[in-house]
């Protein structure tokens, strides 16, 4: 075998300085970088610049869409056929449909009222309603007092039943099962749900119920969420920016195209038949509402979505309960991608473009590649090629694309188009997090069925500043620093140094926003801290 010559393997300035052994650790350097980490950042920009590409041309199909639809006024009022329920002068209100209200709950103490209330305060015929209230709470405490004010609306002559188990199997997905197997739920021909901060207005059944009576096609009625919260910290606001633009443009898009989308868990109206239909609810993932939907839409069942139906719900206000809640959504999907996704191409229900829509579009694009391609591009081969010359970014795809994709993102929530670059910074560390708990769900391997209820405050936020008046609080910064944001923010910051003593990227101002960002989020300083008292 020949031997390639040491001048085609190795630069120019190892020759004569073998002995040296700073020198050899340079060569080493240009050796490892020639051969393995050049080949890997270039490989990784590529696929970075076909994923945004691809997550580009989604962004801009469903603008064009919104604006269509808003354009011609397609309201699901005129897509579908909808009267209101009225009394019968001779069979009364025995016209209206049997309706049962689940609330599933696990030690919500600082929100059950509030869900309960807001359930038995909807204006539908008492005797043609049944508020079932689902608990699986592990405090004995906590299931006296939501037993106790069930029995409160009992005596006031609401039909609400109290239902408890014995094991918590399958979590919120078993408890939902559970509870349609009650007896008395065969009389009822729909179910809403309602998780336990979820309040839903007086005229929320009135409103939708008849999109389900009108239609027989129609499976699923599901309604917008209004965060009570929002302006209470950034992070909050930060959220709903997130969330505003999911329910405006993407639900909107999936409701008005396609006739489907993903249910949310909540705010939700079900025809039982439908759900019977479908195999009822399953525990095989952490998104047992996106289970449910997904498996509906191939046995040919239309969802409805109602933009202008608001539902008041709570958005975690705390950074870990926030970490919990996004990795369950961006495992889940992923898992649940890897356990359907030969079922969907198979199925012969529903149309090519359908199922087309369903496996690119909303789960390839929007619950894989927008996690994964928004770490590994902007906190990853960003910062490296900061540190490898050799491999240059476009300017297209590390400035245009992303610019516009973030303004189009600013259609969901115009108030707070002013904080457009503080929820990108944002958005790209809890990316982190998100493309750990995608692959854990692709790979189906560690947390992957992990499941923490998200952690609601209610009105603990209003009695803080006296808390704090009387009782000064125990903070351990054990409890607030998150080790994976303060590696990652050092790596960043890192590179950022670098760029602004070496560099010619000049890309040093958004890196050293970047890590500040990440250090923020790393320490705990983000979201309401709630002390151990």
């Amino acid at each position: 075998m020949d031997h390639f010559p040491s001048a085609v393997l190795l630069p120019e300035s190892f020759q004569g300085s073998r002995n040296d052994i700073a020198s050899q650790f340079g060569v080493i350097w240009e050796l490892i970088k020639v051969l393995l980490i050049v080949p890997v950042l270039k490989l990784l920009l590529c696929v970075s610049l076909a994923f945004v590409v691809m997550l580009f041309v989604e962004r801009v199909y469903m603008g064009i869409v919104i604006v269509l639809v808003k354009l011609f006024g397609r309201k699901p009022e005129k897509r579908y056929k909808w009267e209101p329920m009225r009394d019968d002068l001779e069979m009364g209100y025995s016209s209206y449909p049997m309706v049962l209200v689940q609330i599933p709950m696990f030690n919500e103490k600082e929100v059950y009222q509030l869900s309960i209330g807001a359930a038995c305060g909807l204006s539908w015929p008492s005797d043609r309603i049944i508020i079932q209230v689902l608990d699986d709470s592990t405090d004995s405490t906590i299931k006296d007092l939501v037993e106790l004010e069930c029995q409160r609306w009992a005596s006031k002559g609401i039909n609400i039943k109290y239902e408890i188990r014995d094991k918590r199997t399958g979590y919120k997905a078993g408890a939902l099962k559970e509870g349609l197997k009650r007896s008395y739920v065969k009389q009822c021909d729909y179910v809403a749900i309602f998780d336990a901060d979820f309040q839903p207005e007086p005229d929320f059944l009135s409103r939708a119920i008849p999109f389900l009576v009108h239609n027989p096609e129609i499976g699923l009625v599901q309604a917008r969420w209004k965060f009570v919260n929002s302006n209470e910290c950034l992070m909050t606001r930060m959220q709903e920016m997130s969330l505003d633009y999911h329910f405006r443009v993407e639900q909107e898009v999936g409701s008005s195209t396609y006739a489907f989308f993903g249910f949310n868990g909540t705010a939700g109206v079900w025809r039982i038949a439908c759900i019977n239909e479908a195999g009822g609810w399953k525990d095989r993932t952490t998104v047992e509402d996106m289970d449910l939907a997904v498996r509906a839409s191939l046995k040919g069942w239309k969802f409805v979505y109602l933009g202008d139906l608001m539902v008041k719900s709570e958005l975690p206000s705390t950074f870990k309960a926030f970490r919990y809640q996004q990795h369950r959504w961006s495992c889940g999907p992923a898992n649940l991608f890897r356990k359907m996704a030969i079922e969907i191409i198979r199925n012969k229900k529903v149309t090519a473009w359908k199922k087309f829509y369903v496996i690119y579009s909303f789960f390839f694009v929007r619950k894989i590649i927008a996690h994964i391609v928004t770490f590994v591009f902007y906190c990853i081969v960003i910062p490296t090629t900061v540190l490898i010359p050799e491999v240059e970014i476009p300017m297209w795809g590390a400035v245009y694309i992303p610019c516009i994709i973030t303004l189009l993102n600013a259609v969901g929530s115009p108030r707070s188009v002013h904080l457009l670059f503080f929820w990108i910074l944002f958005e790209n560390v809890m990316s982190l997090h998100r493309t750990k708990a995608t692959l854990i769900g692709l790979l189906e391997t560690g947390r992957v069925n992990e499941w923490i209820v998200t952690e609601k405050l209610g009105d603990a936020n209003k009695i803080k500043p006296i808390i704090k008046a009387l009782k000064k609080p125990r903070i351990r910064i054990g409890n607030r620093l998150n080790l994976l944001e303060l590696v990652v923010g050092a790596y960043i910051f890192f590179c950022a140094s670098y760029d602004l003593a070496f560099g010619k990227n000049n890309f040093f101002i958004y890196l050293y926003l970047q890590a500040i960002t990440f250090f923020i989020l790393g320490f705990g300083y983000v979201g309401t801290f709630v002390p151990n008292m």
